[in-house]
């Protein structure tokens, strides 16, 4: 199988509704402010939400979850068409709506409305579908949001996790996870909750994941710290690891579990190993806040994308556009990075710094060559965007075959485009582009002495011809 793999996605949803508006005096009756409403969005939330994060791409995901008839229901059932498969089981009452009040932004209060209970699946078709889901799936993400959804089909969980890489992020309220988890993923609170003990320190969460672990019967338990990142823990203690956030997300957090949930259930069923699963789950949920979290209004286009003109969320123009879309400020900066070096790293930091998010725009193997000669690239771009992906500076990268990046650029209309100290403002190209739609090119200092010419000289001298028949590198 080509692609990416099938994820089955078990738990329970919600409807979220965020009501915005500005608030600049308070009521004449009570000292609470009035808010003027300028926008009402709903969205499915809870599993729902994990469902249609983990589908973005074109990845096939089927969402058993239990609905009804009731209103709520029909909404979810609308956004979710064209992005997952439902299979559903029964819905005893209303589903459960949580409405979120914002002003400027920051929520001022939330109302709760509904909440019914899952009932068992019908003996015949419905549960034959349920188990058939989980049996065809490459990996299985339980979302438990205390509604036991998962309750209602635990054994058909219980019968498909010896074989199947399973994602448990849990909730207070929720049950247990099955025995031989893959990966279970509370928060810093839910761990507290569920393990007393002092302090909030990397050890006492290490100490709380071991714990829970052992009593779990997991193969892993991936604790979410925020902006310190994830501690991953082993049954019966040893050394925790860290996944560190890649930089410090400034946005709005609602959906972060759900989305670094999501992503590290789909990397597993694409045959990751669990801490690559949760280096890329660290990174996804990070841009997800940076890009507004579930409230984004780009996640819940009415009609969403084929699977094939979807883009991953590492898609620059992609990235661009969320940025926009909520004021932010696009950076961009170019080059061949063909080794990186530490006149790079710095460079690519300023730059990020300036403003929302940082786009790369790559010179491809051809335009390396032409620019740079025989011998160039050392790297492919391959290997050269990868490494550029990897660091937290960098949001996006966007690869180009001319010579310079003008025709990029006018596609992606960057804010700001930067370039190292050895070039001016009035020797760049790429300036007068940027003036068709109101952007700024800027210089930043350059590391001295670092340069990837420099680099490879020094590696060329530094070689040593191997005598017949030696060791290879």
């Amino acid at each position: 199988m080509t692609g990416p793999r099938r994820l089955v996605v078990v738990g329970d949803v919600l409807l979220d509704e965020d009501v915005e508006g500005v608030a600049t005096r308070l009521a004449p009756d009570a000292p609470a402010p009035v808010v003027d409403v300028t926008d009402d969005r709903r969205h499915p939330g809870g599993a729902g939400l994990a469902a249609a994060l983990a589908a973005r791409g074109g990845r096939e995901v089927v969402l058993v979850t239990a609905l009804g008839d009731d209103a709520a229901s029909e909404a979810v059932r609308r956004q979710l068409r064209g992005r997952v498969r439902l299979v559903e089981i029964p819905l005893r009452g209303s589903l459960p709506v949580k409405t979120r009040v914002l002003a400027g932004g920051r929520p001022l209060v939330r109302i709760d409305r509904g909440g019914g209970e899952p009932g068992q699946p019908e003996p015949g078709e419905p549960d034959e579908a349920v188990r058939k889901a989980l049996a065809e799936a490459h990996a299985v993400l339980v979302a438990d949001y205390g509604r036991h959804t998962a309750r209602a089909v635990r054994r058909h969980l219980e019968a498909v996790v010896p074989r199947t890489p399973l994602v448990w992020d849990p909730h207070p309220k929720g049950d247990p996870p099955v025995p031989g988890a893959r990966l279970v993923t509370p928060n810093a609170a839910e761990a507290r909750g569920l393990c007393p003990g002092e302090g909030e320190s990397l050890r006492a969460y290490a100490e709380r994941g071991s714990w829970l672990a052992d009593r779990w019967q997991a193969a892993g338990v991936a604790v979410t710290l925020g902006e310190r990142g994830v501690l991953l823990t082993r049954p019966a203690g040893g050394t925790p690891m860290l996944v560190p956030a890649p930089y410090r997300a400034g946005g709005d957090p609602c959906g972060a579990g759900d989305c670094f949930a999501a992503t590290a259930a789909a990397a597993l069923a694409d045959g990751a190993l669990p801490e690559e699963a949760l280096q890329r789950a660290v990174a996804e949920a990070a841009a997800f806040v940076a890009a507004g979290g579930a409230g984004n209004p780009a996640l819940w286009r009415t009609e969403p994308d084929p699977p094939s003109r979807q883009a991953p969320a590492t898609d620059p123009f992609a990235v661009a556009e969320r940025v926009r879309a909520r004021g932010g400020t696009v950076v961009a900066t170019g080059g061949c990075f063909d080794l990186l070096h530490a006149g790079h790293v710095g460079l690519l930091e300023s730059a990020r710094r300036i403003g929302d998010c940082l786009i790369v725009c790559l010179n491809s193997d051809a335009s390396v060559a032409r620019l740079k000669g025989p011998g160039r690239p050392i790297n492919p771009v391959a290997d050269r965007a990868r490494v550029l992906q990897a660091l937290g500076s960098v949001d996006a990268v966007a690869v180009f075959d001319e010579a310079t990046p003008q025709e990029l650029l006018s596609r992606l209309r960057p804010d700001v485009w930067v370039k190292g100290g050895d070039y001016s403002v009035q020797e760049l190209p790429e300036a007068e582009t940027l003036r068709a739609w109101g952007g700024q090119a800027v210089v930043l200092p350059y590391l001295d002495g670092r340069s990837t010419t420099m680099l490879a000289r020094r590696a060329a001298r530094a070689a040593v011809p191997l005598k017949p028949g030696g060791p290879a590198a």
